[in-house]
């Protein structure tokens, strides 16, 4: 009776690697996810904010709110892809430690985004992509 493969090993079959965990994906494919959530957060308009969900949903693919976050935490410090409009789906800033969440709360401010117990109100700020 032959032995069941983990799943390293069906993916170095597959012509994975171990590294990649069990995925045949390049950097290329992550990369190009990531370049599609810049283009779409630099069309979100000013004072208006997005989830990482509904960021993930615009690019068809609803379940993927932690990649999002992910290639924005990626991004260089002075790029030019307004990070600061995107937050949690209850209305909070996510950022934690540092001064990451002050200094995202004091760019929303600046573009006119009221906060109310360190909430923003969806129904006034939020943008559906339309």
């Amino acid at each position: 009776m032959a032995r069941k493969r983990g799943r390293a090993e069906r993916s170095m079959a597959a012509g994975g690697s171990k590294r990649s965990g069990g995925s045949k994906r390049s950097g290329g494919a992550k990369q190009d996810f990531a370049s599609r959530v810049y283009e779409v957060v630099r069309r979100c308009p000013r004072g208006k904010v997005v989830s990482y969900g509904g960021m993930a949903a615009m690019l068809g693919h609803p379940r993927a709110a932690r990649g999002v976050g992910h290639a924005l935490k990626m991004l260089e410090p002075d790029t030019d892809v307004p990070w600061w409009r995107v937050i949690n789906s209850r209305g909070f800033i996510s950022l934690r430690g540092g001064a990451g969440p002050l200094l995202q709360r004091k760019l929303l401010q600046r573009e006119g985004v009221k906060f109310v117990r360190d909430k923003i109100d969806w129904k006034r700020y939020g943008w559906d992509g339309l």
